[in-house]
């Protein structure tokens, strides 16, 4: 029976419109400024004969003028600052509850490359990623790259994989689903006796933004923990991968509680496809053009094509001036840093 092939999806984030709130309406502001200003006319244009008694009455209008101004100067404003007011009160409200509705929505983790060799622009910021122990790259600088492999199952490729990753002395993570340890144990333990790290890829491997329980969440974590410590006889780093690199704000808040870190990624390429694997050379135009430094690369375990080049792409990566290392060491020099 042909596995299932596991797919990840790289969608740029759709742009939002916001309408903006319509300028308040001073039409009776205006009419009680000029109505203001008909009653200034009508008082300034009769004046007051200065004969003996008579500048009391001076003094009065004059009194009256400058009240009148004055009503009217605090009508206006009056009326111009309440429905700003309203205005200013809509606009908070409709923030507060566009964060609250993004806080449960789905994301799909996307990258661009406007530049080649630079860091890739992604959905969100590595900053913004660290409230919830999350990361896609190093920041840092260093010409450092974290290999990571994503494994829905087993057809073969790993072990060649494995051999490359030996002969380099470069570390990786795997990050497994329920299947793949229960069909292919061995693996999974040779692994981590040859110091790579095993990743939490759920035990189902299903659209975990649309899982909203912590109990639900936490049940397809705890189990491929539980599955994996059981294998290989060590317990589970808490590192996460969401499948298909569908999240949302609630999920990742959920996975920090159970002491999780979340690793998405900063350079992959359409790797997944057993029937329409990439050549040689549109991976190497990829994965060489695009590495950068400090980047978390996802490949896919599956893919014949990465068992074939692996060997001599990190060789090229290494040419480059590349090392490796573990996301173990980025977790640590990221607490180090803080």
């Amino acid at each position: 029976m042909k596995q299932p092939v596991f797919k990840h999806f790289h969608l740029s984030r759709s742009d939002k419109t916001r309408r903006r709130p319509s300028m308040p309406d001073h039409s009776q502001s205006k009419e009680a400024a000029k109505s203001g200003a008909s009653v200034f006319r009508r008082i300034s244009l009769n004046p007051v004969k200065c004969t003996d008694g008579a500048f009391p009455q001076i003094l009065h209008n004059q009194k009256l003028i400058k009240s009148v101004l004055f009503l009217t100067f605090a009508f206006f404003l009056g009326a111009g600052a309440g429905k700003f007011s309203h205005h200013q009160k809509i606009r908070t409200v409709n923030s507060t509850a566009v964060i609250q509705a993004s806080s449960t929505a789905e994301s799909n983790w996307g990258l661009s490359f406007p530049e080649n060799g630079k860091p890739p622009v992604a959905n969100t910021t590595a900053e913004a990623l660290k409230a919830y122990d999350a990361y896609y790259i190093d920041e840092a600088g260093e010409k450092v790259i974290y290999l990571t492999f994503d494994a829905g199952y087993e057809n073969g490729n790993t072990p060649a994989i494995l051999d490359a990753l030996k002969k380099h002395n470069a570390p990786a993570t795997f990050f497994l689903v329920g299947n793949y340890i229960t069909t292919s144990p061995d693996l999974v333990k040779r692994m981590v006796e040859e110091g790579h790290t095993i990743g939490n890829h759920t035990y189902h491997h299903p659209n975990m933004s649309q899982i909203s329980t912590e109990e639900a969440f936490s049940k397809e974590l705890n189990d491929l923990e539980a599955l994996c410590q059981q294998t290989t006889g060590q317990p589970m780093s808490k590192f996460y991968r969401p499948p298909q690199g569908k999240y949302s704000e609630t999920n990742l808040t959920m996975a920090k509680k159970l002491g999780y870190k979340t690793f998405f990624w900063s350079l992959a390429y359409v790797d997944w496809y057993e029937d329409k694997q990439p050549t040689k050379e549109e991976a190497f135009n990829k994965l060489l053009n695009r590495i950068h430094p400090g980047a978390i690369v996802l490949l896919h375990s599956t893919s014949k094509t990465n068992g074939e080049i692996l060997d001599e792409l990190l060789t090229k990566w290494e040419e480059m001036g590349y090392t490796f290392r573990s996301l173990e060491q980025l977790v640590q020099e990221e607490g180090n840093a803080s």
